[in-house]
């Protein structure tokens, strides 16, 4: 199995080489027109020659434009870097810090102030990592290369409008592949609509205005429905056997979801007439929620539901929550991001080229974690789970 998997990955890098001369051939000959289209559209030329001087084929941009960790990565992984003891205590502090800030935020768009902390919490861990990608080079190679060309045309003509008004410099403009920028990586488009000066400078600045960014993102989830006193949704029990509906859209009352077997973690009957569904992310081995009309809010942030659980729960660890009652169905749970990166630095130390030990998880370190299970006599999964992080020393 283990020659299977790097043959399949030799196979796919070359590819990539193949497919890279082409791209690059398109990317060049689109340029013109992504000029002049700003330009038609009212960008200064100045704004236009900075911004999209020196582009180059960008083949990560391109490929991540066809997938999301969201959709791709087992759901107890991804909770498990993303709500980490690291993340919840940074979070703690950072309620602590900003709290003047937060009660204003609170007061002004009535979104709680520890769901607010935990979007900025996922989106750039507190302000400390805004993204890879410099956005109007990504966007330039997602609108001319990859899917959804109009789509990231529009996005890129927006944020070269933002660069010229003044709210964001071009140097500062650091964010993912598809565009997202800031600390609570806003999309161009939605910047536009619902980003705010809440600091008074005159500027709306996500990049470097801590109260801009925070009360941009309270405004984005009022505008999404957000109800002002009600929650995401909690944890539930349900019946052995159960069978019966489920999913985020299927909304009845909560009495009738009493009715059909499931209760309140510690058995008591649910009772009232908020609409909720039932969100069953791993199955009905895994842990179920009722969830109400604000986690849709949340979910509308990145459109994963994923996502939306990732931010739900890290609001409720802030507040002082527990970890969920039921565990993940599986045998091999996920890696904090300490974790991951010791995983990384064993890797390393066994012999395996990896590249940089930095906690991050790409390429190079899932084809080292491979390597390593098929000499262990471990199924090979390429993932950064438990059962390889102790089998090579991890704690």
């Amino acid at each position: 199995m283990g020659e299977r998997f790097f043959a399949g990955l030799a196979a796919a890098l070359a590819l990539v080489a193949v497919g890279t001369a082409p791209a690059a051939a398109s990317l060049e000959a689109c340029l013109p027109q992504l000029r002049a289209a700003a330009l038609k559209a009212g960008v200064s030329q100045r704004t236009v020659d900075a911004a999209l001087a020196n582009v180059a084929y960008d083949e990560k941009a391109v490929r991540f434009s066809t997938s999301q960790p969201e959709y791709q990565t087992p759901i107890w992984d991804y909770l498990a870097f993303l709500v980490d003891k690291e993340r919840i205590a940074d979070g703690r502090k950072m309620l602590e810090r900003h709290a003047r800030v937060l009660e204003r935020v609170e007061k002004t768009y009535g979104i709680d102030r520890h769901i607010v902390v935990a979007v900025w919490g996922v989106e750039s861990d507190y302000g400390q990592f805004r993204g890879d990608f410099h956005v109007p080079h990504a966007l330039a190679n997602v609108a001319c290369t990859g899917r959804r060309a109009n789509y990231f045309r529009s996005e890129l003509i927006e944020i070269l409008k933002i660069v010229d008004r003044g709210d964001v410099r071009l140097a500062d403009l650091h964010g993912s592949w598809a565009g997202a920028f800031g600390q609570t990586q806003f999309m161009p488009s939605t910047y536009r609509r619902l980003a705010v000066d809440f600091d008074g400078d005159g500027r709306k600045d996500l990049v470097n205005s801590v109260p801009d960014a925070l009360a941009s993102t309270a405004n984005y989830l009022k505008n999404a429905g957000w109800v002002t006193g009600m929650p995401w949704g909690y944890e539930v029990k349900l019946p052995a056997g159960y069978r019966g509906p489920s999913g985020r859209k299927a909304k009845v009352a909560v009495s009738e979801w009493g009715k059909r077997g499931i209760r309140h973690l510690d058995g008591g009957e649910l009772t009232g007439t908020a609409q909720a569904g039932l969100l069953l992310p791993a199955g009905a081995q895994g842990p179920a929620f009722l969830v109400f009309s604000n986690f849709d809010a949340i979910y509308t942030y990145n459109v994963a539901e994923s996502y939306a659980l990732a931010i739900s729960h890290l609001a409720d660890r802030l507040m002082g929550g527990g970890p969920f009652h039921v565990a993940w169905p599986t045998s091999d749970p996920g890696l904090s991001r300490k974790e991951r990166l010791e995983l990384q630095k064993l890797l390393l130390r066994a012999g395996y080229d990896i590249g940089e030990a930095d906690g991050r998880v790409g390429a190079a370190t899932r084809a080292g974690i491979s390597q390593a299970e098929a000499r262990l006599g471990l199924p090979v999964t390429g993932r950064p789970g438990q059962r390889i992080y102790r089998a090579l020393g991890g704690r």
